[in-house]
């Protein structure tokens, strides 16, 4: 790559980062905005819609004193809209689809110092990970060490992810894109966090299983917007 190119690329993830701090200062006096991710292909990305990222946002208000909006926005995978939102969410249990677009949509916005947590609902694993590997091709997905900041952030996790939901029966992991030394995609497996955030009626998950995926889900917060 040319010095040139090398100029303009650096220059233009400035850009980018600098895009996103100015939306979080912009909004500090009001609310700070997080978004559910709308892909293609025909699996359920509205999965868990009704209630889930409100009462995460309510709870991270309560203990992490974040002024986030409990009524998050919907945003497409590949539109400029994307860059708005320092997090986003993404989840569902079936096909996902990028195009070319979405994919380097995703890639410029990940870069310039957006981040996306992945939540497999269960049974998107096989369709996720070629999906992000159209993004960062030259990135693969690991899986994140116990001691990983991101389950010590202001709730504590010696032992990683908690399990909300069966399923399979497998351990919870938790996996993510590091890319120039960030995590920029946190993807929770055999997890299911977005189900133990929805309200108590939904899934009937005990008031300790929900607590548990909330304060997980207030460390994902917490580190992507902190660290």
């Amino acid at each position: 790559m040319t010095n040139t190119k090398m100029s303009r690329s650096t220059s233009f993830s400035i850009f980018l980062i600098i895009a996103l701090l100015c939306n979080v200062q912009a909004t500090a006096s009001s609310q700070l905005k997080i978004a559910l991710v709308k892909y293609s292909g025909g699996g359920d990305w509205y999965a868990n819609i009704e209630t889930s990222l409100s009462n995460l946002a309510e709870f991270c208000n309560l203990t992490l004193g974040t002024n986030i909006d409990s009524e998050h926005d919907v945003v497409e995978v590949g539109s400029p809209e994307l860059f708005n939102y320092p997090f986003i969410h993404l989840t569902g249990h079936g096909n996902v689809v990028f195009s070319l677009q979405d994919a380097e949509n995703l890639r410029k916005y990940l870069i310039g110092g957006g981040f996306l947590h992945i939540d497999d609902n269960y049974g998107m694993d096989q369709f996720i990970r070629p999906e992000m590997k159209k993004v960062f091709p030259e990135l693969d997905f690991v899986e994140l060490p116990f001691d990983h900041p991101i389950y010590h952030q202001e709730f504590d996790f010696p032992n990683g992810l908690p399990k909300v939901h069966e399923h399979d029966a497998k351990a919870p992991k938790g996996f993510g894109l590091i890319y120039n030394g960030r995590l920029v995609c946190f993807y929770s497996y055999e997890s299911d966090l977005g189900d133990g955030w929805e309200d108590q009626e939904v899934h009937k998950d005990s008031q300790e299983t929900r607590l548990k995926a909330l304060r997980m889900g207030a460390n994902i917060i917490n580190y992507a917007f902190t660290e």
